[in-house]
Parts: C-alpha cells; structure tokens; sequence
C-alpha cells in the first residue's frame, strides 16, 4: 500500500509503488517526458516495476523523499510525478515534475510543486531546493519562474548527453 504523503486542495501525493507501474509506463513513455527529460528504456510493465524497485523507492529509504505520485483529490486519477530528488551531480537537492498531456496547464504542476517545496522546508529542513530543465521546455521554466526559482546557468549533468538548464531559489 502507498504511504500517502501530502494533500492539497484539488490533490494527492503518494509514495510510488508496483501498483502504480502501469501509470509510470505510460507517463515515461509520453512524447514530452521523452524530449524534455529523456528515455529511460522503460518498454514494458515489467521494466517500470524494476525501475520503482530500483530507482524510485531507494530514494525514500536513504533520503527520506523522492517522487510521488500525483493524483487527483475528487477521484483518485493518477495524473502525473512531483517530488525531490538528490542527483549525484548537483550539489543540491532538486524539485522535479511530470504530467500527462490532459492534465497540463491545468494549475496541478504548481500546486504540487508548491506543496513539495513547502513539505522540503517544514517537514525536511531543506531550505535550498533547485531545479533543472530542458533547454526548450519552456512551460517548465515559467512554472520554475513561479515557484520562486531564477534561472543561474546552463550545465550538463554527468552521464548526460545534452545541457540543462538551473535555477535556484531567489
């Protein structure tokens, strides 16, 4: 069973698990998480099993937090990932976000992103959380830009082949 970890007014944020990797095999097979955040060779039910066990659900036990699944309050409808992650190559922990195409542009990136940002500091005692995106991804910035982050500049993450953008909280 998923642990739940926040609620907002229109939505709930809960620990990913195996039974959400149907939803997680869509999500990271969607043409935009495949442009701006890049193919993680997730082709099957099976392989978003394996990368929850392996990837998502470590970070809960030697953090303390990761990505969560985001779904919707009135009728639990999965919609998209919010959360924080500690990347080996920022010094810094970072706010990450993804959302299926019908549920973009509808506020819920924001408020996730809000709610994980003020959990980070309250709960985590993380006051300095930054964010990476694609070069292009332009919708990501103006929601980086409102959540109070300013962009710092262009880098490539070790193990990556293209350069992102940082922001940092203002």
């Amino acid at each position: 069973m998923a642990k739940k970890l926040l609620e907002t007014e229109r939505l709930i944020l809960e620990e990913i698990t195996t039974d959400h990797a149907d939803f997680l095999f869509k999500l990271m097979n969607d043409p935009s998480w495949l442009r701006f955040i890049g193919d993680r060779n997730i082709k099957s039910i099976e392989m978003a099993e394996d990368y929850i066990q392996n990837k998502i659900r470590p970070s809960y036990e030697k953090f303390g937090f990761g990505f969560y699944l985001t779904s919707l309050k009135k009728d639990d409808a999965p919609i998209g990932v919010c959360g924080l992650v500690k990347r080996p190559a920022l010094e810094h922990v970072d706010v990450g976000f993804a959302f299926m195409p019908e549920y973009r542009r509808l506020g819920y990136g924001y408020e996730s992103a809000s709610a994980i940002l003020t959990y980070a500091k309250a709960k985590l005692g993380i006051d300095h959380v930054v964010a990476i995106t694609d070069l292009d991804n332009i919708r990501s910035i103006k929601l980086l830009e409102k959540l109070g982050l300013k962009f710092e500049k262009i880098m490539q993450l070790e193990g990556e082949n293209k350069q992102c953008r940082l922001f940092i909280p203002k």
